[in-house]
């Protein structure tokens, strides 16, 4: 939708997270700041023959604190951080539905992997029980379209519902494609984000397959070294990051409070091999560079961005590379930091978490840190913040997010201000 020329503006009011270090966003945040790493040694199941044997939790979470205990019995884990990540989102935002339209609310809430732990549960029951033993609530436990349909179900949402999955993309595809439904003028306020619970025997075991896992499992808490010459892999983490955004003139209306604009977005694809990127970074390039230009924004406006940087030899030195092509001499002044260092790699609810760090930065003016980096790999030459928060004015903001299959989704959020 676009009022007398210009392109309808969208805000951020509201932040929710569950995740490795706390269950809501307040004490993840502090937790971040305090450079604390949420990996830890995996005790659900027996990895005794697995390469990698540690991950990122979820810790103390409770469903019941979100949902009665019929609905938390039926439903997998990446939904009960779904619902809980929306409701905390909802409540930041001070949103009352009874005062909205809700015709004209929608979410865009997906996840990469969905009810991995259904599919393997179920199918145990399946070989030892019979298929009458297979829980009748199997299907809707574990879709990629539940986690938007389950938060509308609850707060009774009639816009529009959808899971934009992007594999490690998806939680910066979501936020992009729920900023596009109020540009377009399909709802006034979006619940956006991503979510996952897929730490199980066959999800860690198979991307143990692929190596694409840290095998420092003596340490899990320096397992994952973005951008750090010793990286040997990523550790898989768990949660959700939803926000809530809106219309400006729509939060103006009802005299919310502003966190950001989400000011620019893009999505390509590299069209090469379903797991490795290209070399070159060409499709990381042109999301980058789609992005600024969808914000009407240039590379040296960017103060931070949030980096993909998942511990893996091969990304971490494309991404550097990706940036340096994307923004030029700009790239060597402006701070980058992953906070997949203190998550794990939350798959799709990754950029989700991402880009809410970077609209607290922008709230808070400090930057997160990337921690476990105490020996750069000369291929990973830019400013990654390593181990230490930074006080930093912090204006624009760049969210990055790749995924298996060549998706990379690139986000711009920026300081609000009225003109």
């Amino acid at each position: 939708m676009f009022v007398n020329g210009n392109r309808r503006r969208v805000v951020v009011t509201g932040l929710g997270a569950v995740t490795p270090l706390g269950n809501d966003w307040p004490s993840t945040w502090a937790a971040m700041m305090r450079g604390e790493c949420g990996v830890g040694t995996i005790d659900r199941f027996d990895t005794t023959d697995f390469p990698c044997r540690v991950a990122a939790f979820v810790k103390n979470f409770d469903p019941l604190d979100y949902l009665n205990k019929r609905d938390a019995r039926r439903m997998s884990p990446f939904l009960h951080f779904a619902i809980a990540a929306a409701g905390q989102a909802i409540a930041h935002a001070g949103l009352n539905f009874e005062q909205v339209d809700p015709h004209r609310v929608g979410v865009e809430v997906g996840t990469a992997i969905g009810g991995a732990d259904v599919v393997e549960e179920q199918r145990l029951v399946l070989e030892t029980q019979g298929a009458r033993k297979v829980n009748p609530t199997t299907i809707p436990a574990l879709l990629v379209n539940m986690p938007g349909c389950f938060i509308s179900i609850q707060h009774n949402l009639r816009g529009p519902v959808n899971a934009s999955v992007s594999a490690c993309a998806t939680g910066i595809s979501g936020i992009g494609e729920g900023m596009r439904r109020i540009v377009w003028g399909d709802a006034d306020v979006m619940l956006v984000g991503g979510t996952e619970a897929a730490i199980t025997p066959l999800v860690v075991s198979a991307f143990g397959r692929l190596t694409a896992l840290s095998t420092r499992n003596d340490t899990p808490q320096r397992s994952i070294t973005p951008f750090d010459a010793s990286r040997d892999g990523t550790v898989i983490g768990e949660g959700a990051g939803v926000m809530v955004i809106e219309a400006l003139e729509h939060a103006l209306a009802r005299g919310a409070n502003i966190l950001a604009e989400v000011k620019g977005y893009s999505l390509t694809s590299d069209a090469f091999h379903i797991s490795s990127p290209r070399e070159d970074g060409d499709g990381a390039v042109r999301a980058m560079t789609r992005a600024l230009a969808d914000a009407g924004l240039l590379p040296g406006d960017v103060d931070y961005i949030a980096a993909h940087g998942t511990g893996t030899q091969m990304n971490d030195a494309i991404e550097t590379q990706a940036i340096k092509s994307a923004f030029g001499e700009a790239a060597y002044d402006v701070a980058i930091s992953s906070v997949k260092s203190m998550t794990g790699h939350m798959l799709g609810a990754a950029g989700a978490i991402s880009a809410i760090a970077g609209v607290q930065a922008i709230q808070s003016g400090m930057i997160p840190p990337t921690i476990n980096l105490d020996n750069p790999d000369p291929a990973c030459d830019l400013d990654y913040v390593p181990n230490s928060p930074r006080q930093a004015e912090v204006r624009v903001v760049m969210a990055n997010g790749f995924g298996f299959g060549g998706q990379n989704a690139s986000l711009v959020l920026q300081k609000w201000a009225e003109n």
